[in-house]
């Protein structure tokens, strides 16, 4: 559905997007993540038409964006992070308006503007101003717009901004269930929404991107994975430096103290488990623990590994 090969965008002497390649099959529901700054909403606005890359090329369904700008748009529905609405305009009246923009006929903007109402759970405020709806009925009006000329693919970029955990909750089933007939390509800062969305990601960052494929390989490719957390009375400068001579321990982090119980992050290789080699480490220097568990990885854990800037 998009093929993106090569892309780069430059503002005079600042490079936004570097040679930038992904494709996202018919079907998926990929997250495109990445810092602020880091070439998101970029590459998305590239996407959509909206700018002209400096080189490479963008094909939606065949059709090359720039091209045949036309062709592409009409596969194309785009939900900006900032959802534009014409406030002084009822929901079903600015539905059937940007309806009839995309090209529809009377006819059909009718139907459709019934259709995406429903979809997107606007029956009750479908005649309301726009101006009085919540945060949560503005991004639902946003994505009922990017729905309703049928597009084949669907750009979110930052769905869930500014909602309450509700509010997210609601708009991520009303994303699982709008990917059973359309692609998505889903840009957010809410990780765990991606893992329980997303059947892949791209995590860009610098304008490059770092790592493409499944939140759980991504995972289990990372030595963000091997991490254990353990808290022992005793001597923080004695306990870190005894359990960072053990095999494969990477490095050992004092978390702080609570009531004379002292926490330790402890980064080993990816693929160990060090568990057992510090509870025999405890058991011989007589120590007292009361906490040894192995952190279980997540995709925030892989999204730090490859931007943080430390």
């Amino acid at each position: 559905m998009i093929e993106v090969r090569d892309l780069t965008k430059r503002f005079a002497r600042h490079t936004a997007v570097r040679d930038v390649s992904f494709s996202v099959g018919k079907g998926e529901i990929v997250g495109f993540l990445g810092p602020n700054g880091a070439g998101k909403t970029t590459t998305m606005r590239m996407l959509t038409g909206y700018l002209p890359p400096t080189s490479g090329s963008i094909e939606v369904g065949g059709c090359d964006v720039f091209r045949n700008s036309i062709g592409a748009r009409r596969r194309i529905g785009y939900m900006p992070e900032n959802v534009p609405l014409y406030d002084d305009m009822r929901v079903r009246e600015y539905l059937k308006f940007r309806a009839r923009l995309k090209g529809l006929s009377n006819r059909d903007a009718r139907t459709r503007v019934n259709e995406v109402i429903e979809t997107c759970g606007l029956e009750t405020v479908r005649r309301k101003m726009i101006r009085v709806l919540s945060k949560g009925f503005r991004q639902r009006v946003g994505l009922a717009d990017a729905l309703v000329h049928s597009p084949d693919l669907l750009i979110l970029d930052e769905p869930t901004n500014g909602l309450d955990p509700n509010q997210i909750r609601q708009i991520r089933e009303l994303i699982r269930r709008l990917g059973e007939k359309h692609t998505i390509l889903l840009s957010t800062h809410i990780l765990s929404e991606v893992e329980m969305v997303c059947g892949r990601v791209i995590i860009i960052d610098g304008g490059r991107v770092r790592a493409q494929d499944t939140p759980t390989n991504l995972v289990e490719g990372m030595r963000a994975a091997g991490k254990v957390i353990a808290e022992i009375a005793a001597d923080p400068e004695v306990v870190t430096g005894a359990i960072s001579r053990l095999d494969h321990v990477k490095r050992v982090t004092h978390e702080g103290v609570e009531d004379g119980w002292h926490q330790f992050e402890i980064l080993v290789d990816s693929g160990t488990d060090a568990r057992e080699r510090i509870q025999e480490l405890v058991a011989q220097n007589g120590w007292s623990m009361r906490t040894l568990y192995r952190r279980v990885a997540t995709l925030e854990d892989v999204f730090v590994e490859l931007t943080r800037r430390d």
